[in-house]
């Protein structure tokens, strides 16, 4: 048996060849093809089978961000109880959450939702037997909106608030035969979050209704072997090497458009034991910093230092600054020498700080920062961290773990690396089928 995992990303394409022991026999990445108008995506699917040599009856698992990923917007009750509670869970499902409203709809919140073009909208609101006429206004009114198009056409709705009204707010949404999948309540009770059922609703959403809407190849194969967002299934692969290395884990992701943080924690003491905060926070979590990346959103890192008063840490600062702004405009460059690989790690070691920052501290002034200071290991992947040298790894890494400036629980004692073959998603794409195998995968990271 043979495995290939796949990986389409709005950039590359990337692949593993997995044997039947778990060993990782190659990996690969070719240009991700049909995401500009014209081709198709499979061009490049099949360029990257044949330079890995795959064998025709090898078996294929599939992940996907390509075309913008998943774009998820979040319609709740009160913005700091299930909408916050929401935006959490969707983060969790691996979406880009591209808009959240709160409260009942208006006519504007309609025009806002559509303006930001989800591909699912996440309806909540309402602990369980708590209000429930938001939650219904909420579904009349997205019944009657037009929103990617007219009732089965429209956006899919995941239905996941106050569970006693969950059946007629699903009547609401069918009258106007609203695409509708439930899930179980978000925020079942004050300071409770329970992200499993909606975050499986999410990906049953998005494979059902999102993917091959997307226009990326005119094949089925390609939604056929498509088994979520890559985002999510990353997140599954944290899980599993959480299971590896016996403690909690923390992956950072610095990408060209976004810096994304992922943790696996296993909550002990007060942290387990009580529920002190509105929202609790999510155990196994991921954050998404759009305003931080290496090339679409270069400038965007230099702003957050600045607010993050990091610039005083940088010896080459308006050096930096400039470099920036001049990636910013050729977000498709890659450093052409020594002083521009110096910048690229400096420019990285910035956006890891305030990533991890903004993903360990509390959300509300209320609540609790995520404790963190029992992770045991720090995995960095993108890749200015896979082809940086080991000063360059050490100089992000190992300012993220001594930033104790930073506001947030440092580890304690963790130690540093880098998924230099990204194998991560190998092992979420495997753990459903092959848990065996996805356990070897994460071993080797």
């Amino acid at each position: 048996m043979t495995i290939l995992a796949v990986d389409f990303g709005s950039t590359f394409t990337k692949g593993a060849l997995v044997a039947a022991d778990g060993t990782v026999k190659g990996t690969a990445a070719t240009p991700t093809t049909g995401t500009q108008g014209s081709g198709d995506i499979l061009d490049g699917y099949r360029a990257l089978r044949a330079a890995l040599g795959v064998p025709a009856d090898a078996t294929v698992h599939a992940c996907s961000s390509a075309g913008g990923g998943l774009r998820l917007a979040v319609v709740g009750y009160e913005a700091t109880v299930t909408a916050q509670a929401g935006h959490r869970v969707g983060l969790s499902a691996g979406a880009k959450v591209v808009h959240v409203a709160s409260g009942t709809l208006t006519t504007r919140d309609v025009s806002g939702l559509r303006a930001a073009r989800p591909d699912i909208v996440l309806l909540v609101g309402g602990t369980d037997g708590g209000n429930a006429e938001v939650l219904l206004h909420n579904a009349a009114r997205l019944a009657r909106a037009t929103i990617g198009g007219h009732g089965a056409h429209a956006v899919p709705i995941v239905l996941a608030g106050n569970i006693e009204a969950r059946d007629e707010a699903a009547t609401l949404l069918a009258e106007t035969q609203r695409p509708t999948i439930l899930a179980g309540n978000v925020l079942p009770e004050i300071g409770v979050i329970a992200p499993d059922s909606a975050r499986a609703a999410i990906r049953e959403a998005f494979l059902r209704h999102v993917i091959g809407g997307k226009g990326l190849s005119k094949d089925p194969a390609f939604g056929a072997m498509v088994e979520g967002a890559t985002p999510d299934v990353v997140l599954r692969g944290v899980e599993v090497l959480a299971g590896q290395v016996d403690g909690d884990v923390m992956v950072l992701d610095i990408g060209g458009a976004t810096t994304d943080v992922y943790s696996v924690i296993t909550p002990e003491g007060e942290d387990a034991s009580l529920r002190k905060d509105v929202v609790a926070p999510l155990w196994h979590g991921r954050t998404v910093e759009g305003d931080l990346g290496m090339r679409w959103n270069a400038e965007g890192v230099i702003e957050a230092a600045q607010s993050e008063r990091l610039a005083e840490s940088v010896l080459c600062w308006e050096e930096l600054r400039r470099y920036a702004a001049s990636l910013t405009s050729c977000p498709g460059a890659v450093p052409a020498d020594d002083r521009e690989r110096r910048l690229d790690v400096a420019l990285a070691r910035l956006a890891a700080l305030v990533a991890v920052r903004r993903h360990s501290r509390p959300a509300q002034p209320t609540e609790s920062p995520r404790p963190l200071a029992n992770v045991t290991t720090l995995v960095g992947s993108g890749g200015v961290l896979r082809h940086a040298d080991d000063g360059g790894r050490e100089r992000i890494l190992g300012s993220v773990l001594a930033d104790h400036a930073g506001g947030w629980r440092v580890p304690r004692a963790a130690r540093a690396d880098v998924d230099s073959e990204y194998l991560l998603f190998v092992a979420g794409l495997l753990v459903e089928h092959e848990p065996d195998l996805a356990a070897a995968v994460a071993a080797q990271i």
